[in-house]
Parts: C-alpha cells; sequence; structure tokens
C-alpha cells in the first residue's frame, strides 16, 4: 500500500469519489466557524498563545482533505494538526494554569508521548473503542487537569471538565459510526467534526478566561 492509495474508514464513504463523503467533508468548515468567531477575542500581546491555538483550526483543511481525498497521506494531514493543538495546548496549559516555567511546561508536554504510549493500549481493550482509543487518552488527560486544578482554579477546573465531556461524547459518536452504519447511511462520524470545533473552541475559551483572571 502506498501513501496515496484509497482507504476507506468511515460509514459514509461508498467510493473512492471525491463527494463519497459530503457531510464528513462539509461539518469540518465548523472549525473554521470556531476560529473566526474565537479570533477577536484574541486580541493583545497575552493573547498570542490563544492566536496561535485558534489557527491550528487548520484541523478541519487536512480533515476536509481525508474526507475528500481518502488515503494514507491525507490522513497525515488530518491527524498532524490535531497532534501539534494538544501537545501545545498541554504546554499553555502546564505553563498558565500551573504557573510552571516554560522549559518545565515543555517537558511536561514532551511526556504527552509516553503517556499515550502507555493508555492507549490500555483503552485498546475496550471492546468497540477500535481507532477511537488512539484519542481517548486526551480527555482523561483534561479530567486529570481539572482534578488537579480543582482547589487552586475553580473556574478553570470546571471548564475543563466541562470541555472533556464534550470530548468524550463526541467519541462516541466517533465510535459509534461503523457500528450505526445499518441504520444511518450516512453514520455518526460528522457528529465527532462539529463537537471537536465546539470543544477546542471552549478549551481556547477557558483559557482566555483564566489569562483575563
Amino acid at each position: 500500500m502506498t501513501w496515496l492509495s484509497p482507504v476507506d474508514t468511515y460509514c459514509e464513504r461508498t467510493g473512492p469519489d471525491y463527494w463519497s463523503e459530503p457531510i464528513n467533508a462539509l461539518t469540518n468548515l465548523a472549525f473554521l466557524i470556531a476560529a473566526l468567531v474565537l479570533w477577536p477575542r484574541l486580541r493583545g500581546r497575552e493573547m498570542a498563545m490563544g492566536r496561535v491555538l485558534a489557527a491550528l483550526f487548520v484541523i478541519g483543511i487536512g480533515s476536509w482533505l481525508f474526507h475528500t481525498h481518502a488515503n494514507r497521506l491525507t490522513g497525515l494531514m488530518d491527524v498532524l494538526p490535531i497532534v501539534a493543538f494538544i501537545l501545545l495546548y498541554v504546554f499553555a496549559a502546564t505553563r498558565d494554569y500551573f504557573g510552571a516555567r516554560p522549559w518545565l511546561a515543555a517537558l511536561v508536554t514532551a511526556g504527552f508521548i509516553p503517556y499515550a504510549a502507555a493508555t492507549v493500549p490500555l483503552f485498546s481493550t475496550i471492546p468497540g473503542l477500535d481507532s477511537s482509543a488512539s484519542y481517548a487518552p486526551v480527555p482523561l488527560l483534561i479530567l486529570i487537569y481539572a482534578a488537579l486544578l480543582r482547589k487552586r482554579l475553580p473556574e478553570t477546573a470546571r471548564g475543563l471538565a466541562i470541555g472533556a465531556g464534550i470530548l468524550i461524547v463526541s467519541l462516541t459518536f466517533r465510535t459509534l459510526d461503523q457500528p450505526l452504519c445499518g441504520t444511518l447511511p450516512f453514520g455518526t462520524h460528522f457528529l465527532w467534526h462539529v463537537l471537536n470545533a465546539v470543544m477546542l473552541g471552549w478549551m481556547i475559551e477557558v483559557w482566555r478566561r483564566h489569562r483575563l483572571r
């Protein structure tokens, strides 16, 4: 199999055609809409990190390419912006919520890689979770941060817990895409896009509110 070999991963796709996944493709506009809503709220030098996070909503472009040109290369273009957002948010959260020095925040961020490597196989043992297991460590980590911050920064902790909840619901729809394919021919993956756009926007808003406080 080459990088350009077609893949058929989601319920909605019925062939190699560009518009074989119209709903999955078009719902990526939710990421761009979320970025446009957030951008005016991220003015000022102290909001620079938020603007970088919002710019990573090019997640929607990578995902659009994957759901129109479904192959391994566009799959990589789909995943890399997501990984970049996760790592950058871990850095920002560690530095700003816990007051860690940048070098320590960078070290914690690097620790996400072995953390994911250790937890993804555990989540993979859960029946039916399948490929969604690779994302499952993220809501868990958000909940860990929320628990650690619950006394020190209760409002921020509450916001993080809400973000984790949205992501768990989003992951549920991603996981149900294939099992419900016989009932819903267009699948449920598109709800993963919409809820993820809401969740990522909310996570930036939680950070923005913390910075303002």
